[in-house]
């Protein structure tokens, strides 16, 4: 079968989780078998060439660089599509539209600046017409709309809602536009199949091929600090990262813990916090988030809004991680409250909570070996391209 992917750009490095996500997904239907053309942009310092071929993938990459988030604002389409919509890229979906694909794959909203040029290239019946999938990252309408009536500052409120209009708009034609949709987690699925109660949703949720401690053992010579590693460029991540420290910091800083953010941030934005914040670091962006975790006793999701799955949520449980978090925060694992995870109701409760056993090693022990016995079996990449070989192949 021939799949050409739409995607938002090349993923490698795999440095956020839309990316992990993806190229994930992209690796995996690869190996279960699918001829898979991607087509996105280049990233910025990658040198892949146009239309080199790995394996059964071949990437067909346009330079350019995202659009100004400003020009967003004149367009019908929402900033996550309109931030792709280039000339090249254009160019190149054209091309490859004049070939014959058993399916076409939109990966994620971003995706959805193709739209209108695969309906219009597609509709005439010279051919037969190939199967189309959307793979949801989000559940993108509720996500936004969280976002937009969370934002302290109401200018910024009246642009996140206005965009989130465009979001519901293009969202909903992409998801009338397809033959199959895929779900992140059953929570997404059950959303969408209250709108599109005949649409079929495969719930796919991400794979981990990171490293794995097969085992560990939190001690008291570890420092006595808790970590939230993430990728902190996306609003709705900042303002969760700005109200969690605003609160915890000072606790932590009373109690003689420390706090450590692991991950790339606008940079006036993480100066902003380094300048009020005690007992907190910021790394900014590290090659590898492995030894700050390594040097920690807790990680920390901090999260009231982002939607989705979290996958850093599997870097911590793999590498034998306690996770606190917020209600709510973390869907898709097995991991059992109170055996493999704690939650609690808001950020100050997750403070004092984190402060409250950080010193409790028997307990902390026994959280992350429970979380990784939960989900040691749960996450291949191989059984995602299947999943998806089947969707795509599917009469």
């Amino acid at each position: 079968m021939r799949c050409l992917w739409l995607t938002l750009v090349d993923p490698e490095p795999r440095h956020n989780g839309q990316l992990l996500y993806s190229g994930g997904l992209i690796e995996g239907a690869a190996a279960a078998g699918i001829e898979i053309h991607v087509l996105g942009l280049a990233r910025e310092g990658q040198d892949r060439p146009f239309g080199a071929r790995q394996g059964n993938v071949t990437w067909w990459l346009a330079p350019g660089g995202f659009r100004p988030r400003w020009r967003s604002l004149l367009s019908p389409l929402p900033h996550m599509a309109s931030r792709v919509h280039n000339h090249r890229l254009r160019e190149i979906l054209l091309e490859r539209l004049d070939e014959e694909w058993g399916a076409i794959v939109f990966d994620g909203i971003s995706a959805g600046w193709a739209l209108d040029l695969v309906q219009r290239r597609l509709g005439g019946g010279r051919r037969r017409r190939p199967r189309l999938i959307y793979v949801s990252h989000n559940h993108e309408v509720s996500l936004r709309d969280e976002v937009a009536r969370s934002h302290p500052l109401a200018p910024m409120r009246l642009v996140l809602r206005s965009d989130t209009w465009k979001v519901a708009r293009l969202e909903r034609r992409m998801i009338g536009a397809m033959d199959a949709m895929t779900a992140i987690t059953e929570e997404d699925r059950a959303l969408y199949a209250r709108e599109w109660p005949g649409m079929p949703i495969e719930i796919v949720p991400p794979g981990y091929d990171g490293p794995a401690l097969e085992e560990r053992t939190i001690e008291n010579d570890l420092p006595r600090r808790a970590v939230v590693v993430g990728s902190f460029d996306w609003i709705a991540k900042q303002l969760n990262l700005e109200e969690f420290v605003a609160i915890a910091d000072p606790l932590f800083a009373a109690a003689g813990a420390e706090l450590q953010v692991v991950g790339n941030g606008d940079r006036r934005f993480l100066d902003r916090l380094r300048a009020t914040s005690l007992a907190t670091e910021f790394t900014g962006r590290v090659e590898d988030v492995t030894p700050y975790m390594r040097q920690a006793r807790i990680a920390i999701v901090p999260e009231r809004h982002g939607g989705g799955f979290k996958l850093k949520v599997l870097d911590y449980v793999f590498g034998r991680m306690p996770i606190l978090a917020l209600d709510g925060s973390v869907a898709g694992t097995p991991l059992q409250a109170g055996q493999g995870i704690l939650y609690f109701r808001d950020h100050l409760a997750l403070a004092r909570g984190a402060l409250r056993i950080i010193d409790d090693c028997d307990r902390l022990n026994a959280l992350q070996r429970q979380a990784y016995e939960q989900c040691r079996e749960n996450f291949r990449w191989a059984d995602r391209g299947r999943r998806l070989h089947d969707m795509l192949a599917a009469a």
